[in-house]
């Protein structure tokens, strides 16, 4: 791993920032001196995914709503993510929308009332496809992690998906677990 690679904890990005932060990708790369910024490049209506679909227990091809972004650090891109909400929690908000939302996706689904009681995540890693390559400047023998995380609220109702594709070489995940 080199000196440039980027430590990253979930944590910070479950729970709504407190009046007037940024959003949680902003306030990390800020406290390391650097510049954490997001481009949503689509927002709107599409047919789940199988996979999304399966997690939010819809038939395959059923109406969510997505946010499809390009997270950059320092003006490069680290990250792409696509994030999912059900229909009825998504349709007619700002998670439809391409702009962005005051202190996060996280912040406004607690506003409407969907809070995050639980998160499940799957780290796997693959080769990128030609899009992505270009997408991340990397190229194709660079290997990509992919981190899903699944958010439920505490009746245990899926409230959010996210699939994060992060080059492999910019990256380390750290998990930290409180025992007892």
């Amino acid at each position: 791993m080199s000196d440039s690679s980027w430590v990253s904890t979930s944590m910070p990005y479950l729970t709504p920032p407190k009046q007037g932060q940024p959003d949680a990708w902003a306030a990390e790369a800020a406290a390391r001196g650097r510049k954490g910024s997001q481009r949503v490049v689509f927002a709107g209506e599409v047919p789940a995914p199988d996979e999304v679909a399966a997690l939010f227990g819809l038939s395959a091809g059923e109406t969510v709503v997505v946010r499809r972004r390009v997270i950059e650090l320092d003006g490069e891109p680290n990250e792409l993510t696509d994030t999912y909400y059900p229909l009825d929690i998504a349709r007619g908000t700002r998670l439809a929308e391409k702009g962005k939302i005051p202190g996060g996706a996280v912040t406004l689904l607690a506003e409407l009332g969907h809070v995050g009681a639980r998160v499940r995540e799957d780290v796997t890693a693959r080769m990128p496809s030609a899009e992505e390559c270009e997408a991340l400047r990397i190229t194709p023998d660079q290997p990509l992690l992919r981190l899903r995380r699944l958010t439920l609220d505490q009746h245990d109702r899926p409230i959010q998906a996210d699939e994060m594709l992060m080059p492999a070489h910019r990256q380390q995940l750290r998990y930290e677990m409180r025992i007892g």
